[in-house]
């Protein structure tokens, strides 16, 4: 591996996702005035990145390119934080539809490196769909997020690599993905072993722990000298019997193990750094 020395932790926040329902979270981030209000909270508490899923007006999850617009430029006026959009949407949505979301100017696009199992439904990516996302990233400056649901998904990333160059920035950051119904277990074992297969085209990485793995995962991936990924949309418990009620509280819990271990929080000018930004902010 290639791993960069990095001053800090970069702490991401993904705040809403697709899957939970706002009648049963009332304090999850749904409307633009929501998202925007977390991602200052958030950037506060430490955050260096936010991971946007938009919904409608009926809180359903969507792709529509003009809600996306409107999401990244709320959140780059109000802050300095990375803006990454979900190129995943639901599972059911179609390959097009995903493509678009670029057409919305963000910082950076999430980038799954493969099909899995996810629940009772199937989230497709196959090879050309891929490609083609990889390539459209690199013609217009966006800096992907390597998503890795499984072991299998790194030879993925690699062939990506060697076939079309690195991707805008240089940079080859990965996010493993644990925890999902049907892929791999959100365990310390599991993320060691993940690391263990790293190729060497991977220059960082973070871990993402879902449900009652957030803590165990957000733990090992500090521990090991990755990053963390926090948020609503892979947890909503903070402590037993103890809902989330702001994605903030999940950040400075991160920020705040972060500093225990010597490694805090980065600004937002390191976590650019490391991961090849193009600052569009001034454009």
């Amino acid at each position: 591996m290639t791993l960069r020395p990095a001053p800090g932790t970069l702490i991401t926040v993904a705040p809403t996702g697709a899957e939970h329902l706002k009648a049963d979270l009332p304090q999850l981030p749904t409307t633009l005035d929501e998202l925007v209000e977390t991602a200052v909270r958030c950037e506060a508490a430490g955050a260096g990145l936010i991971h946007i899923h938009r919904r409608d007006a009926e809180h359903q999850p969507t792709l529509d390119v003009g809600l996306l617009r409107e999401a990244v430029a709320g959140v780059r006026e109000r802050t300095d934080l990375i803006v990454q959009l979900s190129t995943g949407g639901s599972v059911h949505d179609p390959f097009e539809a995903r493509l678009a979301v670029l057409d919305a100017d963000p910082d950076s696009c999430s980038l799954t490196c493969g099909t899995v199992n996810f629940g009772d439904d199937v989230f497709l990516n196959p090879m050309p769909f891929m490609s083609d996302l990889y390539v459209r990233a690199q013609e217009r400056s966006v800096v992907p997020e390597f998503e890795i649901f499984e072991v299998g998904h790194l030879a993925a990333l690699e062939r990506l690599v060697n076939q079309h160059g690195l991707p805008f920035g240089g940079s080859v950051h990965i996010d493993i993905v644990l925890g999902v119904p049907g892929a791999l277990p959100a365990t310390a074992a599991t993320l060691h072993a993940v690391l263990a297969a790293l190729p060497d085209c991977v220059t960082s990485w973070s871990a993402t722990g879902l449900g009652r793995g957030h803590l165990p995962i957000l733990a090992t991936a500090l521990g090991a000298g990755g990053h963390a990924r926090v948020g609503m949309e892979d947890n909503v418990v903070f402590a037993r019997g103890q809902m989330v009620t702001h994605n903030a509280e999940l950040v400075a819990r991160a920020a705040e193990v972060a500093q225990i271990l010597q490694r805090p929080a980065m600004t937002t000018g390191q976590a650019r750094e490391l991961l090849g930004i193009l600052d569009r902010r001034t454009r």
